[in-house]
């Protein structure tokens, strides 16, 4: 079978090729899937550069070659202790090595998929979805009626954000640039905020809870921007994680010591099945779309994730396998 394999650390159009490798086993608890489609994350990216060399175990090259994580396909087989699906079921969720034509994944990381959604657009779904599903319910414990702004609208990220707040009853300001504001209002932003032109932390508006993906501001800011009791959730960055981790982390606790504002890092979402299966529901009920921006083949996996690393995207990358 072809799979795409990362040869080193560097650029992704460099260093990441297409292979014939051995067709995977699934051992006890896993599945093995043909693989339809694929989505691209920024953490995909970081494992090659940036921070690569800690996220990928290994000095020179990662410890283990396989590359994607987001994935849908078929089930082509199944280990002796899964129980959930069956050979022929159409599934999504995460594994390792999901840049490949075959790939197997743990039973606990897998849903059915919605006979109404396509491969590609639940392929877009499992990290992303689940790091704004579990941002905005556990974490930010959003409620109808509250006002909720996310910094970074319309990324992959943030355009699930979007959807996944209003699914709630949320009132939601999407903040993003000029020529993103048309797609904030089309997914369910109630307003938007044109950063080009105005500062969301300097406008006098105030919300119970803040998503930044974008982490451009100081904690003096986000708190300003808070109604007492408010938190803003830091999902993501737009420079070097690694440091954003622990800029957040550290002054975000001291910026919450005194007062009831909370700065807080929102941390790497917990794939499970019963979030997957949450997600899959309301995409089959269309109360959340995903934004698909570009799709590449298998072989254009490094250029992929090429475009991912500069950081504007609109919506989601999917890799489609045929």
């Amino acid at each position: 079978m072809k799979a795409i394999l990362s040869e080193g650390y560097g650029p992704p159009e460099r260093v990441l090729h297409l292979r014939d490798v051995e067709k995977p086993l699934p051992r006890e608890s896993e599945v093995l899937l043909k693989v339809h489609a694929a989505s691209v994350n920024i953490a995909n990216y970081y494992m090659m550069t940036g921070v690569s060399h800690i996220m990928g175990g290994g000095i020179i090259r990662s410890k283990d070659p396989r590359v994607g994580s987001d994935v849908a396909g078929r089930v082509e087989a199944v280990g002796e202790s899964v129980t959930r699906f069956r050979t022929g079921d159409e599934v999504f969720g995460t594994c390792l090595g999901a840049f490949a034509e075959y790939a197997v994944a743990r039973e606990i990381r897998l849903a059915q998929k919605p006979a109404n959604v396509s491969f590609e657009e639940v392929s877009a779904v499992p990290v992303a979805g689940l790091t704004t599903l579990q941002c905005v319910r556990d974490k930010g414990r959003v409620r109808a009626g509250q006002q909720v702004a996310m910094n970074g609208a319309s990324g992959g990220v943030g355009t699930f954000l979007v959807q996944i707040a209003k699914s709630f009853g949320a009132k939601v300001t999407g903040v993003c640039s000029t020529r993103n504001l048309e797609q904030a209002r089309s997914i369910g932003a109630d307003d938007v905020v044109d950063y080009s032109k105005e500062d969301f932390t300097r406008n006098g508006r105030t919300y119970d809870l803040t998503c930044d993906i974008v982490a451009n501001r100081s904690v003096s800011d986000y708190k300003r921007a808070l109604r007492p009791g408010g938190m803003c959730l830091i999902v993501g960055f737009a420079r070097n994680p690694l440091v954003g981790v622990i800029k957040f982390t550290i002054l975000g606790k001291l910026g919450s010591v005194t007062g009831t504002k909370r700065i807080k890092f929102m941390g790497i979402a917990k794939i499970n099945h019963d979030d997957l299966n949450f997600m899959g529901e309301l995409l089959a009920a269309g109360k959340i779309k995903p934004m698909i921006e570009k799709r590449y083949g298998l072989s254009e996996a490094g250029l992929a994730l090429q475009y991912i690393g500069g950081k504007h995207t609109r919506g989601r990358v999917i890799i489609t396998i045929s």
